[in-house]
């Protein structure tokens, strides 16, 4: 059986067939894929760029955010601190202010708080069997006088006793009955007047109560 005689391998037309199929990029076409290339490239890095940058931007944003943050945080406790310390300042002048008018008050008419913490009393005691009104001695006289003139206009039928003590303040007194007594001490007074103005200040603030008193 003859048959057709096969074809001889041409490896020169082969390679030059493979030249040809490799020439068919030109120069420009080249020159167009490495500029297309390049473009692509430059736009990615451009996008990254943008990335980062968009990161970076937020990154500080937010630790400016943070400062502020903490700036306030700082400028409201230090307004809250000066308003704490007019608030204190105010409220301290005011007592002193208060007090010394109080002392001057009393010294016009140191007798006047005794006589009406004695008409309160006699307005309950008309049955006891005796008063005692312990004062400081400068002032025993002029109370008597003014607790005797009380007695005449009031339900007492007890026996009034008026000592001069020299423990009692100019403007303070002790007056007692057989199963009870009250007292009238202007550094007392004076004592839970501070500690009222602490106890404000410190509910105020919303701390503990500080211990020690206005000056």
């Amino acid at each position: 059986m003859s048959g057709a005689a096969p074809a001889k391998f041409r490896f020169d037309l082969d390679l030059g067939s493979r030249q040809d199929r490799g020439a068919s990029l030109s120069d420009t076409a080249v020159a167009a894929l490495v500029a297309q290339a390049r473009e692509e490239a430059r736009r990615e890095g451009i996008a990254e760029g943008e990335r980062a940058a968009t990161v970076k931007a937020a990154q500080r944003l937010t630790q400016a955010a943070e400062r502020l943050a903490d700036h306030t945080a700082a400028l409201n406790a230090a307004l809250d601190d000066n308003r704490h310390a007019v608030l204190a300042d105010a409220l301290g002048l005011a007592a002193v202010v208060g007090k010394k008018l109080a002392r001057h008050l009393l010294a016009e008419q140191p007798t006047a708080e005794i006589e009406a913490l004695l008409a309160e009393c006699l307005a309950s005691l008309d049955a006891v069997p005796h008063l005692v009104i312990r004062c400081h001695p400068e002032l025993a006289e002029a109370l008597r006088e003014i607790a005797m003139a009380r007695i005449a206009n009031s339900g007492f039928t007890g026996r009034l006793v008026v000592l001069g003590d020299p423990d009692q303040g100019m403007n303070d007194a002790r007056i007692e009955w057989a199963d009870g007594g009250i007292v009238r001490e202007q550094g007392a007074l004076e004592a839970e007047i501070d500690q009222r103005i602490a106890q404000f200040l410190a509910a105020r603030r919303g701390a503990p109560e500080d211990k020690g008193s206005a000056s």
